[in-house]
């Protein structure tokens, strides 16, 4: 009996032990990605950049929705020729579609993705919620430098074309009550 207990304690220790990995791996890989600029994720920079290169790098932009979000996303510039170092103002605009309040939430990353850990925002709309009223309009900055460093790492010193790219997607709270069966009082 003294090992089957045992071996019932072990495989709880492995499921337990297993279950904290896996609650673990999305805050850790998130980390990760805004460390080491893994997968496009961008840095976030608490002032402008001290140094500006002669050196001329191009910015593009991109703009999605995922199809859950009544909103029209799209950039107001298409690209913008910026010196590394340079501190840059961009802007995008949403539109509410529905008739409805509606809060989206953007993601964002930048390729190639060797370029995440130069590409500096100081100010974003993806740091927060946007909450948009009924066929609202906004216009949503975003500024940013690209770090002088990038010249520097020789995995990064050929980049000279960037592109921004942010998908904004219904807030978590707001799906889970469009999803919510619907009750009907009747008295």
């Amino acid at each position: 009996m003294r090992r089957e207990t045992r071996t019932l304690a072990a495989l709880i220790g492995v499921v337990v032990t297993m279950g904290a990995l896996a609650w673990a791996a999305v805050p850790f890989y998130n980390w990760f990605c805004r460390v080491t600029g893994f997968a496009g994720t961008t840095q976030i920079a608490e002032q402008a950049s001290d140094v500006v290169l002669d050196e001329t790098i191009r910015v593009r932009f991109d703009a999605n929705v995922d199809k859950n979000l009544e909103w029209t996303f799209r950039p107001m510039q298409t690209k913008m020729d910026i010196k590394i170092g340079e501190t840059a103002l961009a802007f995008y605009e949403a539109v509410n579609n529905s008739d409805q309040i509606i809060t989206g939430t953007a993601s964002y990353n930048v390729a190639p993705e060797v370029s995440g850990y130069y590409f500096d925002k100081i100010e974003c709309f993806c740091f927060t919620e946007q909450t948009l009223q009924p066929g609202e309009r906004v216009e949503m900055p975003v500024t940013f430098y690209v770090d002088p460093e990038l010249v520097d790492d020789p995995d990064a010193s050929w980049v000279r074309d960037i592109t921004l790219s942010y998908t904004f997607h219904l807030t978590e709270s707001k799906q889970a009550a469009l999803d919510a069966p619907s009750v009907t009082n009747i008295n």
